[in-house]
């Protein structure tokens, strides 16, 4: 089984890090390629202001220079669904959980372990960015592919964005979750509620050790339950009450 995450724009540094220790070739590449890219062109590819867009152009000569400071990549992502997620004082069972189970999706560093060390930087699948004749989609591809090939359970929490870089017979097979808020009977879904809840089912699947579809459809995730009836073949809905 693999659990499917994507990863985030925010990040927080505030934290302690290591020395810089090399990139695995197929980043180095993507790497290349940013090499040759003038400020003015990354503000371009990233939809951004000059003065930002010269902080990533920092961010990409530290890596190419060695100089950048290594992060666990669960730690430096800090959006909300990663905020909402448990990442202190974890038991020994969770931590072999996570590892075996819970992987990042980049689009820099490929599919990765949570705890795996990298670079604070900024580069989305959005971006027109084309390694050789590749999409940044097409050349990650049979990395992520690999990752989830012999697996009979994937679990996605991720956009349409990042599962679109999976094979579409890896797509068909994955389960995704869908949370969701009830009002006096109104279902409300929106990205704030997917993001909290993505991050709290993380944290409750690897503390109840869940390895199955059966295990995950009673789980309690902070007030959200599985509903049957909203559900699919391949999409499980999780419905907290709201008073």
């Amino acid at each position: 089984m693999k659990i499917l995450i994507p990863n985030a724009k925010e990040l927080n540094t505030n934290l302690d890090s290591q020395s810089f220790h090399g990139l695995p070739k197929a980043s180095q590449e993507v790497l290349s390629v940013l090499n040759q890219m003038t400020v003015q062109e990354l503000a371009n590819l990233y939809k951004m202001k000059l003065d930002k867009a010269e902080l990533e152009l920092d961010r990409w000569q530290r890596i190419t220079q060695k100089q950048a400071r290594l992060y666990p990549a669960w730690l430096l992502y800090d959006g909300l669904m990663y905020r909402y997620m448990s990442r202190r004082d974890l038991s020994e069972a969770e931590v072999d959980y996570l590892k075996e189970h819970v992987f990042i999706t980049t689009s820099f560093y490929g599919a990765i372990s949570v705890f795996e060390s990298i670079a604070p930087h900024r580069l989305d699948f959005q971006a027109s960015l084309k390694i050789g004749s590749k999409s940044l989609k097409q050349y990650w591809r049979s990395q992520y592919d690999q990752l989830v090939q012999d697996d009979e359970l994937i679990i996605s929490l991720l956009s349409s964005e990042f599962e679109a870089v999976f094979s579409p017979s890896i797509q068909k097979r994955m389960t995704n979750i869908t949370f969701m808020e009830e009002t006096a009977g109104q279902l409300k879904l929106h990205s704030t509620i997917s993001k909290k809840g993505r991050g709290l089912l993380v944290s409750e699947m690897a503390r109840n050790n869940v390895q199955s579809l059966e295990e995950l459809r009673i789980l309690q995730v902070d007030g959200f339950y599985f509903r049957e009836e909203l559900s699919k073949e391949k999409e499980m809905v999780f419905v907290r009450q709201v008073s």
